[in-house]
């Protein structure tokens, strides 16, 4: 009789699962089958195996059933159990590989599981009772046997003898806050008398929590140094664009003084050669005139001697008369090339050099200085609500001129009602901020800035004292800086457009000639305690003499520096 195996199908998978590995063993080397064969009897046997049990007995006998073959059976392989043993073993293999792939075998600095032989897998788990350390696959009987579920795991560590007192061979599960250590159950009642314990559990949340606190306060900690190092970071930033910014000017300067040197030194060594060519003209027409006398005089010298030899009587005396008529000769006692004085030329050279260079200096430094105040430009338009009803302004608001008819406008409490001037609608109380306006065209006008609190009513005078800070032009060449009195300023070309610069912590107003890079005045040690507005009064038309208007212009570095 032979065994009956469910064959393999998907729609027997079930039967699959009831497989175990006793199926499957050979009772005599009690191992997986290997060339399995089937005696008589039905039993089931590697063939080797059983080949060699009836060689080694008399007689030929199951060793399961000890039924006795008088004759030997002609053994042939069953193909049914070897093709079944084949996909066990199979399945056997995928599932030992899929266990390798779930559980690696422990590497250096990892736990290795105490309970495997050969390749030692990696522990997940320690048990404080056991002492020792499992794999997934020897952890199972802690998981399933109840017995064991109450032992205390924890992740996998190593040296589990030292979570054991020393005396007293006992799990440590107290700690003593006298003597700060871990101690077992027996301490306190032997080693550790009248200290205070708590629960292991109960000194590790305390320090886990003290550790949180501390985790906390480091993070802080990295996060400022983190902040710091941005902060500096951006430091080197802006020190290395100022500095590029610097080295940029730097050459500019230089390049320009160079440039300048180069240029006094051609005039300088033009102007020696010029005297020094001059002297070498005058001599060439002396020493040309010398030698025409010369020649001149080395002829008659000829003809005389020729005469004082003649042995005629006569002919030297008819010719003796003719001598004495030779062209008159230059008297050159007197005459002197004197060679140029170059006494002082070196010295007025350097000396116009650097009133060249101071000159030069200073419109660099003013240059640089208007790139600055520059960088703080701000938008401003003109605010409707203060203008003048003789002021006419753009759309935009960005331009302001002197109509000839006066408009009918509400008298607001923020309106100019006589001065023909309007302020900026926006307003500032600190920080800095720098605005352009054009002049092109204009006879008069005057700008600056304004408190908010100055009164625009009636006749205004416009001065520090009352709130303004300002220069005008007027008469087309007259510059001043309206204070008390008034400061008259030397303006060499009249300005085409004017920067207004105020530092409000500073208690600084500039002003500036845009084209020219030159600053045209600056009213320092003010004291602001209002909002400032920008102030723009192009003042009356004149007949259309002054009908040019006032325009806030953006700022164009490129353009407002000349060379």
């Amino acid at each position: 009789m032979f065994l009956f195996f469910l064959p393999q199908s998907a729609d027997m998978s079930a039967a699959s699962n009831l497989r175990s590995e006793d199926q499957f063993l050979c009772s005599i080397c009690l191992d997986v089958f290997t060339d399995p064969v089937s005696t008589p009897c039905g039993h089931n046997f590697c063939k080797a195996c059983i080949s060699q049990h009836w060689d080694l007995n008399q007689s030929c006998k199951c060793p399961m059933c000890n039924e006795t073959f008088y004759t030997r059976p002609q053994l042939r392989v069953n193909t049914f159990i070897s093709e079944i043993v084949a996909q066990f073993r199979r399945e056997a293999q995928q599932k030992a590989s899929s266990s390798s792939s779930e559980q690696q075998a422990a590497k250096p600095g990892e736990v290795p599981c105490d309970v495997c032989t050969g390749i030692r897998l990696k522990a997940l788990k320690s048990c404080l009772v056991c002492q020792t350390s499992y794999c997934q696959t020897h952890l199972e009987p802690h998981l399933t046997k109840e017995a064991l579920k109450r032992h205390q795991l924890i992740d996998a560590v190593e040296n589990l003898e030292g979570r054991m007192c020393t005396k007293h061979d006992n799990l440590l599960q107290l700690f003593c806050k006298t003597d700060q250590t871990c101690v077992c159950m027996l301490c306190p009642v032997l080693d550790h008398k009248n200290h205070e314990f708590v629960p292991l559990r109960e000194e590790y949340e305390g320090k886990k929590a003290e550790l949180e606190k501390t985790e906390a306060e480091i993070q802080q900690m990295i996060q400022k140094r983190r902040l710091k190092i941005q902060e500096i970071t951006e430091s080197v930033k802006m020190s290395k664009d100022a500095a590029d910014r610097q080295k940029a000017e730097g050459v500019q300067v230089f390049t320009a003084l160079k440039e300048s040197v180069e240029r006094r030194l051609k005039k300088f060594i033009k102007e020696i050669e010029d005297k020094q060519e001059a002297t070498e003209k005058q001599a060439e027409g002396l020493i040309k005139d010398l030698e025409q006398e010369i020649s001149e005089l080395m002829e008659r010298s000829s003809e005389v001697e020729q005469l004082s030899r003649s042995e005629d009587h006569l002919h030297l005396l008819q010719s003796f008369s003719s001598l004495k008529a030779a062209p008159p000769t230059k008297d050159w006692t007197e005459v002197r090339v004197h060679p140029p004085s170059y006494e002082g030329t070196v010295g007025r050279a350097v000396a116009e050099l650097e009133e060249t260079i101071r000159k030069l200096m200073k419109k660099k430094l003013f240059e640089a200085e208007l790139k600055r105040v520059q960088q703080h430009e701000v938008d401003v338009t003109l605010d409707p609500d203060t203008a003048n009803s003789w002021l006419i302004l753009s759309d935009d608001r960005q331009q302001v001129h002197c109509g000839d008819v006066e408009k009918k406008l509400p008298d607001n409490p923020e309106r100019f009602s006589q001065c023909a001037c309007v302020l900026g609608e926006q307003s500032f109380s600190s920080g800095r901020f720098y605005f352009e306006v054009q002049v092109k065209g204009k006879t008069e006008w005057t700008l600056g800035v304004a408190t908010e609190s100055i009164n625009r009513k009636g006749e205004i005078r416009t001065s520090p004292q009352n709130g303004f800070w300002t220069v005008r032009l007027r008469n087309g060449n007259k510059y001043s800086a309206r204070a008390s009195p008034s400061v008259p300023l030397c303006v060499q070309s009249g300005p085409e457009k004017v920067g207004v610069f105020v530092d409000y912590e500073e208690g600084l107003v500039s002003f500036y000639d845009v084209g020219a890079a030159a600053l045209i005045h600056s009213f320092t040690g003010c004291s602001f305690t209002h909002k400032l507005h920008p102030y723009f009064s192009p003042c009356i038309n004149d007949g259309g003499k002054n009908s040019a208007p006032l325009i806030i212009c953006p700022v164009n570095q490129t353009e407002s520096i000349s060379d």
